[in-house]
């Protein structure tokens, strides 16, 4: 009995896990998109200015690669490049509270 429990369960986790991932690239745009408006809410430099404008960069591809996604590797590229936006907006965020 426990083993066809186990069974059910664990096929019940390799159908749902894939659609959880589908969702995953909306997320993390989102989160590199607020970082960005945190740091331009802030003090905007001469030092902070190039690394909004390339995390703005950075987004803007994410939403392609997630936009035109046909392989799993594109929304893997796409959380990618969104990460890489949001950590040049949270470094434009810390170089403003210095």
């Amino acid at each position: 009995m426990t083993r066809i429990v186990i069974v059910l369960i664990s096929s019940l986790l390799v159908a749902v896990a894939p659609a959880a991932w589908a969702f995953n690239c909306p997320v993390v745009i989102k989160q590199a998109e607020d970082l960005i408006k945190k740091a331009e809410s802030g003090k905007v430099t001469t030092d902070t200015k190039p690394l909004i404008e390339e995390a703005k960069k950075q987004v803007a591809e994410a939403k392609a690669h997630h936009d035109n996604a046909k392989v799993k590797r594109d929304h893997g590229d796409a959380i990618r490049k969104a990460k890489i936006a949001a950590a040049f907006a949270e470094e434009a965020i810390v170089l403003q509270n210095q």
